[in-house]
């Protein structure tokens, strides 16, 4: 999977940004990426301390561009940028004091084109990464949320889950006067369609469940009527995509529970796309399949953003940080 990605970076040349530079696992990373000379990282940070941290770990980021934003000289230009898209829900002074920290430092550079994509959250909480985006990259056009994937890889065997990060439900979107606008199905469809572009990225053909604790009507109640009209609605929007549900795991992955509870289903037996309800369930879930199934799990992958911004563990490690900067910067 990572040999793909990394021909194909080869031949698209990428610069990826990761904000928290003085990491030691972001500095390990870093080097071996300028080894392999495939993907083009820059750091934020002081200088100094950037480059005294990487001489204590001994990692080589010789050549390596590191943006200070104390010192930067396009400050006033991403200042006067972050105030027109804030549209006066901050003043420049906040945008100012905003823009000193690398989350918002970084994800200002993809805003403005000057990297095309962003790797945080070793340090920063996945909501001091997915915020800035939000406020500055937004949503990419037809997009109503952003949603994160999992891909879950064992030897050959590649899935993918989602929403296993941002989402921790879906209700109705309502307006001033209490009409819908955008439902609770509408927004787990809408999760469905782009988990299932995402896995495409990984060499996935996508046979896409969404999962319950019913299968084909056998149960009521809870998040059961959710599922089963979120694959009404993916299915009118997504009409290529194979999905199905609503169904329960074993009716997704076993042929012979699948056809048996969901007779004629395409999906059911032979999913490798999983949509879950709920975070609750979906966080369990590729836990289960970490520490119990023997997959490695990349992500979260966020989904939904006009740019590739991707979040990291806090207790990640500098092998995690360099195969998540090339998934990143595959997805560009």
């Amino acid at each position: 999977m990572f040999t793909a990605m990394i021909e194909t970076l080869k031949k698209n040349p990428r610069k990826i940004v990761f904000t928290e530079g003085t990491d030691a696992r972001i500095l390990e990373a870093t080097a071996r990426l300028v080894e392999g000379g495939f993907l083009t990282p820059v750091l934020v940070g002081n200088v100094e301390a950037v480059k005294a941290a990487a001489a204590k770990g001994g990692f080589n980021i010789e050549g390596v561009e590191i943006l200070d934003p104390a010192t930067y000289e396009g400050m006033d230009e991403m200042v006067e940028t972050m105030v027109a898209l804030r549209k006066g829900k901050m003043s420049a002074d906040e945008c100012r004091a905003a823009l000193s920290k690398g989350n918002y430092f970084g994800t200002m550079l993809v805003k403005q084109g000057k990297v095309d994509c962003l790797l945080g959250g070793a340090t920063y909480s996945t909501a001091d990464t997915v915020r800035p985006a939000l406020q500055l990259v937004k949503t990419k056009p037809g997009a109503h949320l952003v949603s994160s994937c999992f891909i879950m890889v064992r030897g050959e065997e590649k899935l993918a889950m989602g929403d296993c990060a941002i989402n921790i439900s879906y209700e109705d979107t309502l307006d001033k006067d209490g009409n819908v606008v955008l439902s609770a199905a509408q927004k787990l469809a809408e999760v469905a369609i782009e988990s299932a572009k995402t896995a495409k990225v990984f060499g996935i053909d996508p046979k896409v469940a969404m999962l319950s604790f019913s299968t084909n009507g056998s149960g009521k109640g809870g998040t059961v009527k959710l599922s089963h009209d979120a694959t009404i609605i993916a299915k009118q929007m997504a009409p290529d995509l194979m999905i199905d549900g609503e169904m329960q795991f074993d009716a997704a992955v076993a042929p012979e529970v699948g056809q048996l509870k969901f007779p004629g289903s395409p999906v059911a037996g032979y999913a490798n796309t999983f949509i879950f309800p709920c975070i609750e369930a979906g966080n369990i879930g590729y836990k289960i399949g970490q520490r119990l199934g023997g997959f490695e799990g990349y992500g979260p992958i966020l989904q939904g953003l006009a740019a590739p911004i991707n979040d990291l563990s806090r207790g990640c490690n500098a092998e995690e940080v360099y195969k998540m900067a090339i998934i990143t910067a595959a997805m560009a």
